[in-house]
C-alpha cells in the first residue's frame, strides 16, 4: 500500500520524483541549498582561475582585456539561463548527459557526455596544477623541485605536478569517504574564497595607484599589435574562468529540492563568479606598481598582492587562494564522480558495473570517484616537465567543455524551433517550474552563437597562445587533435557499449528519442 504524499517527508517525495525516471534512490540527499550553490560556484571558484590566467589575459589584451569579461559573462549567462529550465524539469545526476539525451536523442546524449567526462577530467588535472601559482609565492619550501617557480618553466612545471598529484589524493579520500563532509568543506571553502575576494578588492582599491577608468585604455595595444586579435586570445582567460556552474545540476540527486534549488544555485553561481571576478580585475589593474613593465603579464595577481599589500597580509591572502584552489579541485572531481556514476547507471561506459556502485557505508561512487582522480594525475605525470603544460590543458578541457554544452543548447533550440515545449509542472515548494517564457527561444539563440564562436576561439591554432616556446607542431594543433582523439575514442567505446546502453534506457533504435513528457511529472 503507497504511503499517503501528504506523509512523506520532502527527501522521499525526492526519491519518488527521480523514479519517475527510471532511477532508484541511491545517493545520499544531504546537500542544501547554500552547498548546491558552493558546488557551482567552486567549480568557477574566481580565486583559482582569475588568479591562475590574469597574466595571460593581460599579456595579450593590456588594459582593455577587461572588457572581454562581461562579453563572456553575459554569454554564459545565457547558456545558464537554459540550463536552469533543464534543472528544474530533469533534476539527475549526470546533467549535460541526462539532459542532451532527453533533447536530442541517445547518440547525441551519449557524445555530451563523454566529451563531459573528459573535459572534467582535464579541468581537473588544470586546477590542480594551481597550487604552483601561490603556495611557492607563500613560502619557496613549496618550491619542492629545481629553483624556478614560474609555471610556464620546467621547474615549475615538474613541481607543479607533484603538488598536483598531492592535491588529487587528497580530494580523491575525501570525495569516496564522505558526501556531508565533502559538501561542508565546499561551502566553507567557498565561504572563505568570497570572504577573501572581497577583502582583495578592498585592500588592492585603497592602494590603487590609478582610477577605475583604466579598464578604459589600450594599454599595451596599439596599430602594431592590433585590438582584434589579442583581444580574442585574453578572452581565452574569462572562457576559462566562466564555466562549471552547470555542477550545481550534477548534485540534484543529493540536493533537497532540486527543482526549486538547483535553478537558483546554477544562475547565483554565474552572477556572483561574474560580479566578483569582474571587481577583482579592476582593482588589480588599478593596484598594479606598473602596467608597462612586463612584470604583470609574467606574474598576474601573486605578483600584485605581495608587492601592494606587503609580504605578510599578501601571503595571508595568497593562504586563502590556495584554499580556494584545493576547494575548486575538489568541486570539479565531484561533478566528474557523478557524470561518470550517471552514465554507467545506463550501461553507457567500459567497467559500468563498478562504476554505478554506491558505497552503502559512505553513500558515494567509489570506483566512479577514484577513476577521474586517477586519470587526472596520469595527464599531469606524463607532463612532467612540459613547460606548455598549464596552456594546453587549459585550453583543451574548456574547448571541450564548450562543446558539451552546445550538445545540449543545440537540441534544445531545435526542440524550441519545432514546436516542441518543455514538461510543465510545479516545484518542492509548489510553484510553477523556473521557464524562460516567451524570451526562452532569444536566450536560446543567443547562447548557441556565442557556445559556438568560443568553441571556435578555443580552439583555433595559435603557436601565441598553445606553442610559446616553439616545441612541436603537435602543440600548436593541441585542441583540434584532442578533439578528434576524444571523438574517435568516444566512437569505438560508443559501439562497444551501444546494444547495453539501448536496452537500459528502453531506446530500440539508434534514432529514436526518449519521450521526455512522462518525465516531466511534477515532484
Amino acid at each position: 500500500m503507497s504511503a499517503n504524499p501528504e506523509t512523506l517527508t520532502t527527501d522521499q517525495l525526492g526519491a519518488r520524483d527521480l523514479g519517475h525516471f527510471g532511477y532508484a534512490q541511491q545517493l545520499s540527499r544531504r546537500v542544501g541549498s547554500y552547498a548546491s550553490f558552493a558546488a557551482g560556484f567552486s567549480f568557477v571558484s574566481i580565486l583559482t582561475t582569475v588568479f591562475q590566467l590574469f597574466g595571460l589575459g593581460f599579456g595579450f589584451g593590456g588594459t582593455a582585456f577587461f572588457w572581454t569579461w562581461p562579453a563572456v559573462l553575459a554569454g554564459q549567462l545565457m547558456v545558464a539561463l537554459c540550463f536552469a529550465e533543464l534543472a528544474a524539469r530533469y533534476p539527475l545526476s549526470g546533467a549535460i548527459y541526462q539532459w542532451a539525451r532527453r533533447l536530442g536523442g541517445a547518440v547525441v546524449g551519449w557524445f555530451a557526455g563523454w566529451t563531459m567526462v573528459i573535459a572534467q577530467i582535464i579541468t581537473l588535472a588544470t586546477a590542480a596544477i594551481a597550487l604552483q601559482v601561490v603556495l611557492p609565492a607563500v613560502w619557496p619550501g613549496f618550491q619542492l623541485v629545481g629553483t624556478d617557480s614560474a609555471l610556464a618553466s620546467k621547474d615549475g612545471a615538474a613541481n607543479a605536478v607533484l603538488l598536483g598529484c598531492l592535491l588529487l589524493v587528497a580530494t580523491t579520500v575525501l570525495n569516496a569517504t564522505s558526501v556531508r563532509v565533502t559538501a561542508l568543506v565546499n561551502s566553507v571553502g567557498v565561504t572563505c574564497e568570497l570572504i577573501g575576494v572581497v577583502l582583495i578588492v578592498i585592500l588592492l582599491t585603497t592602494r590603487a595607484e590609478r582610477g577605475p577608468s583604466v579598464v578604459l585604455h589600450t594599454t599595451n595595444l596599439d596599430s602594431t599589435t592590433g585590438y582584434v586579435v589579442p583581444l580574442l586570445i585574453s578572452a581565452l582567460m574569462a572562457a576559462y574562468v566562466l564555466v562549471g556552474f552547470d555542477s550545481a545540476g550534477e548534485l540534484s540527486e543529493e540536493t533537497h529540492k532540486p527543482r526549486a534549488t538547483t535553478p537558483r544555485t546554477i544562475l547565483r553561481a554565474v552572477v556572483a563568479s561574474g560580479i566578483g571576478g569582474a571587481f577583482l580585475i579592476v582593482a588589480a589593474l588599478m593596484a598594479a606598481p606598473s602596467l608597462t613593465d612586463g612584470n604583470l603579464a609574467t606574474q598576474g595577481l601573486p605578483y600584485v598582492l605581495t608587492s601592494r599589500l606587503g609580504t605578510t597580509p599578501g601571503k595571508l591572502l595568497l593562504l586563502d587562494v590556495a584554499l580556494a584552489v584545493c576547494v575548486c579541485t575538489l568541486a570539479i572531481q565531484t561533478a566528474a564522480a557523478r557524470m561518470i556514476f550517471s552514465m554507467a547507471r545506463d550501461n553507457v561506459l567500459p567497467g559500468s558495473r563498478q562504476l554505478r556502485k554506491v558505497s552503502e557505508r559512505t553513500g558515494t561512487p567509489v570506483a566512479a570517484t577514484v577513476v577521474p582522480g586517477v586519470l587526472a594525475a596520469f595527464c599531469l605525470v606524463v607532463n612532467v616537465g612540459n613547460a606548455g603544460l598549464f596552456l594546453g590543458l587549459a585550453s583543451v578541457c574548456i574547448m571541450l567543455l564548450y562543446v558539451a554544452y552546445l550538445m545540449v543548447t543545440t537540441p534544445f533550440l531545435v526542440r524550441r524551433l519545432t514546436g516542441g515545449g518543455l514538461p510543465a509542472g510545479v516545484d518542492e515548494n509548489g510553484r510553477p517550474l523556473f521557464s524562460l517564457g516567451r524570451f526562452g527561444l532569444i536566450v536560446n539563440i543567443v547562447a548557441v552563437a556565442y557556445g559556438l564562436a568560443m568553441a571556435i576561439n578555443l580552439g583555433w591554432p595559435r603557436a601565441e597562445v598553445y606553442d610559446p616556446a616553439g616545441d612541436g607542431w603537435y602543440l600548436h594543433y593541441l585542441p583540434l587533435i584532442t578533439l578528434a582523439i576524444v571523438a574517435a575514442g568516444g566512437l569505438l567505446a560508443f559501439r562497444a557499449q551501444r546494444s547495453a546502453y539501448y536496452a537500459s534506457i528502453g531506446v530500440a533504435t539508434r534514432t529514436a528519442t526518449p519521450a521526455v513528457e512522462a518525465e516531466g511529472a511534477s515532484a
